[in-house]
Order: structure tokens, then C-alpha cells, then sequence
């Protein structure tokens, strides 16, 4: 039968794992105003030969799918000028100031972007945004129990920000667009689809949101 050799052998859990490998050498090849691009030199198994692989050495970023009382959540627009677009997306930024609270973080995005704040926080999705290129590490949250950020304390939005279109949409039309090739910001595609999925239970499925994060760069 297709396939049943693998899961005749494989009653472990599905699961990323630490793999370390000997580093012989690591440098600095760009220093950028946000990430730098980084150079390693090192080897698989011992005496197995040297591979050197450039990378874009990233701090980490969080989002957030925020949802109401309705079920529907908040997407944001916002010009993105590599791919040239206006992408629907979701409130996320850089985990950019260190030892921050990652929770304190995405709430942090929350309130700049969304102007909103949130009572009820789970992890709907870890991911890697391009783990071939970048050590760039995601993680996405459902921000629920939202209220308004009071006039006087919201953040002024200047460049990019200033353009942030906000609107409300069910969760099945946004999956549609997903579906449909819509959608491409990766946070908001993996939220939304995580979420949809994690309805299905009632959400009772969602780890909490201060859940270690191991896989983050700061964490390994």
C-alpha cells in the first residue's frame, strides 16, 4: 500500500527537530539597516567536505489575526515595494527590540497598526518565512476580546504605514481569497488558513499565548 512503510515506521510525532551541524566559520558579508546577510562555512558530518551557505541573519517577527465577537477578522492594506503591490495583510512588525516579551511585542503591532488592543491571546502558527534564504522565524497570533486604543495614546503612522487601508471581513471570504490566489502576504495565508482550521475545534485547540518559542533565533 502507498505510503504505509512510513507510517508503519513512524509512530513518533510529526515534528521539526534541532539539527546541529559544526560551524567552522562565520562572517558578515552585508550590514543592513534592519538584517544583515551572513556567510557560513560548515560541514554535515565529520570529514564530509565544506558548505558554505550565505543568509539573511533576521530577528524574528510576530502577527496577528485579530478577531470579534462575530468571528470576523481585521485585514490591513499596505503598499510593499520589493513585489511593487498592495498586499492584504495582517498587523505584524520585527521583534527588533532585544529581550522583549514576544506576546508584548505582537500586542505592540497590534496597537500601532490596528489601533486596537486585545484581552485574549493564543499561538495559531509558528513558521519559517523562507528557512532555504533567511533565519527569519514567525509566529502568528489570534488576538481576541478586542477593545479601541484610546484616541491620545494612538501611534501616528508615517511612510508606508500612513497609506493602511483597515476592514472587516468574514473568515470564509478570506479564505476564498486565499483559495482563490488572492492573498499572498505569508502571515495573513497562514493565518487565515490556521485559523479556519482551528475554528473546526471551537479554537480549544490553540496553544496559549505565552508559549515557548524555541525555534525562534533568539532562542536557539
Amino acid at each position: 500500500m502507498p505510503g504505509s512503510s512510513e507510517s508503519s515506521s513512524s509512530s513518533r510525532q510529526l515534528s521539526d527537530t534541532p539539527s546541529p551541524r559544526r560551524l567552522l566559520s562565520s562572517s558578515k558579508v552585508y550590514e543592513g539597516r534592519i538584517w544583515d546577510v551572513v556567510s557560513d562555512a560548515f560541514e554535515l558530518a565529520e570529514d564530509s567536505g565544506t558548505l558554505v551557505r550565505d543568509y539573511i541573519d533576521h530577528p524574528g517577527a510576530v502577527a496577528v489575526l485579530p478577531m470579534n465577537g462575530d468571528g470576523d477578522i481585521l485585514l490591513l492594506k499596505q503598499y510593499r515595494h520589493p513585489v511593487g503591490m498592495d498586499l492584504w495583510e495582517i498587523p505584524a512588525g520585527l521583534l527588533d527590540i532585544e529581550g522583549e516579551d514576544f506576546v508584548v511585542g505582537a500586542a505592540r503591532e497590534l496597537a500601532e497598526e490596528a489601533d486596537l488592543q486585545a484581552a485574549q491571546w493564543n499561538v495559531l502558527a509558528d513558521f519559517f518565512n523562507s528557512p532555504g534564504s533567511s533565519s527569519e522565524a514567525i509566529r502568528i497570533y489570534l488576538a481576541r476580546g478586542l477593545s479601541d486604543v484610546p484616541e491620545a495614546e494612538r501611534h501616528v503612522r508615517t511612510d508606508e504605514e500612513a497609506e493602511i487601508e483597515l476592514r472587516w471581513v468574514s473568515l470564509d471570504e478570506a479564505v476564498a481569497a486565499v483559495l482563490e490566489g488572492r492573498l499572498h502576504n505569508p502571515s495573513a495565508v497562514v493565518g487565515i488558513l490556521a485559523a479556519a482550521a482551528a475554528r473546526a475545534g471551537g479554537f480549544s485547540g490553540l496553544r496559549p499565548g505565552n508559549t515557548p518559542w524555541p525555534a525562534h533565533p533568539s532562542q536557539r
